[in-house]
């Protein structure tokens, strides 16, 4: 039995094929698209193109079908390519189009923007930008909370205004607002309360937290009627002073009506405001006018020997004077009230005096501190000293006559007296009061 299929592709090796057109090995690789190419080193994208063009024509050449194949091929791409521009054609043209809503119409074009929008948008914007704001703040500081920063406000503000400082602030608010609209009024030493409240309102943290003051005997202090308190005087800058009348505003809930020198009232700024909380000339006249109208007056007979005296005599009185003040109290027939300051000597130590420099300025003294002029500002920052002021039994003038008030030798009697009281209770209050700042 002859096998046809060995006369197959008989010019060639057994089971190869020949290139020719008869040949199946080289029909079935027109059929596949072509000889493929051989493989070998990666030549340029350029050259294997055409090279891979050259191949498929020869290719086609030798088999129609190869050609027709081809030839269906390259349609159905250009049909494909075609399809795709006419879709993005499309495409365009919808999107530039206006689109048609599902009832066939189409959507309503741009409109003008009311002026309701606009405040819509305005908002929305303006809500938008605290948005952010808030969130920068939040950033900056991280792991703070708002809330936690507003508790740490209040809590600083209780421990240095008190726990009542919504109510202080809300009194100074309140008389601020009455001055701005006139409401107030001035007696005729040019005393203003309102003054003198917010005065007393702003001086409470200094003497409380700062000084850390303890006042004793306030009730010694005269509910009603005239009196004249009279206290040793230091410090270097008469804070004592305005502490004294903040200690009888608190804790009797009169106004102290201080005596000042004449220097004092001579100072721009300085005399206009002693004026306004109460203070007047320290003379004898003035002085019975106040005692003898009901107020609380208030005297420092040191004077300026007593705030300039250097740091190395403090707390030793110096001379009380010629007796004036007894003079007055026993004209107006009011008692004298002794008044013992313990603390206002170490806020300023004195340590020198440019005495010629004074004399130049027309002040009694150039001091001369630890901080000061050395820290510059800095050093006008009052130490903080622990305050003691005590109020002593009220020594009775109505005991005797007011013409009694000519007679020098009484007078000399009655200042000793007054002057040795707050001597001792100097000494006493030094000895329970331990270390001046701890």
């Amino acid at each position: 039995m002859n096998d046809d299929r060995r006369t197959i592709g008989t010019n060639g090796p057994a089971g190869r094929g020949t290139r020719a057109a008869g040949s199946p090995s080289s029909a079935s690789r027109s059929l596949a698209g072509g000889s493929a190419p051989r493989r070998g080193p990666a030549k340029k994208k350029s050259s294997t193109t055409a090279s891979g063009a050259t191949k498929k024509s020869a290719a086609g050449a030798a088999n129609p079908r190869s050609t027709t194949a081809t030839k269906k091929a390259t349609a159905a791409s250009r049909a494909t390519a075609g399809t795709k521009a006419t879709s993005s054609r499309s495409s365009a043209k919808a999107r530039t189009r206006p689109t048609e809503s599902k009832t066939g119409g189409e959507e309503p074009r741009l409109r003008a923007v009311t002026e309701d929008d606009a405040a819509a948008a305005a908002a929305a914007a303006a809500e938008q930008a605290a948005r952010e704001t808030r969130t920068a703040g939040a950033a900056s500081m991280p792991g703070i909370a708002m809330e936690d920063l507003a508790q740490a406000f209040v809590g600083a503000a209780q421990r240095v205004l008190g726990t009542d400082w919504e109510q202080r602030l809300a009194t100074v608010l309140s008389a601020l607002r009455q001055r701005l609209a006139g409401d107030y009024a001035v007696d005729e030493f040019g005393f203003d309360p309102q003054i003198t409240e917010i005065l007393t309102s702003a001086v409470e943290p200094l003497a409380e937290s700062w000084f850390r003051l303890e006042v004793r005997g306030a009730e010694n202090i005269p509910t009603e009627g005239g009196a004249l308190l009279v206290a040793n005087h230091s410090g270097t800058v008469p804070i004592d002073g305005v502490m004294t009348g903040y200690a009888v505003k608190k804790y009797s809930g009169r106004d102290l009506r201080p005596l000042g020198a004449d220097l004092v009232f001579a100072l721009p700024f300085v005399g206009q405001m002693a004026r306004k909380v109460g203070a007047t000339l320290a003379c004898t006249q003035d002085a019975e006018r106040l005692l003898s109208s009901g107020e609380v007056a208030g005297v420092w007979p040191e004077g300026f020997k007593g705030i300039g005296k250097p740091f190395t005599e403090r707390y030793k009185l110096q001379r009380f004077g010629r007796g004036g003040f007894v003079s007055s109290a026993m004209r107006a027939q009011v008692p004298i009230v002794p008044v013992s300051i313990v603390g206002a000597e170490e806020i300023y130590p004195l340590i020198g005096n440019v005495a010629s420099l004074a004399r130049l300025l027309g002040v009694p003294y150039l001091p001369i501190t630890p901080f000061f002029p050395l820290l510059g500002p800095l050093g006008m920052v009052p130490l903080p000293s622990k305050w003691i002021i005590e109020f002593g039994e009220p020594i009775r003038t109505d005991a005797y006559e007011p013409e009694q008030a000519d007679d020098p030798m009484l007078l000399f009697n009655v200042t000793d007296q007054v002057r040795e009281t707050i001597q001792q209770t100097l000494y006493a209050l030094l000895v329970d009061r331990g270390n001046a700042f701890f």
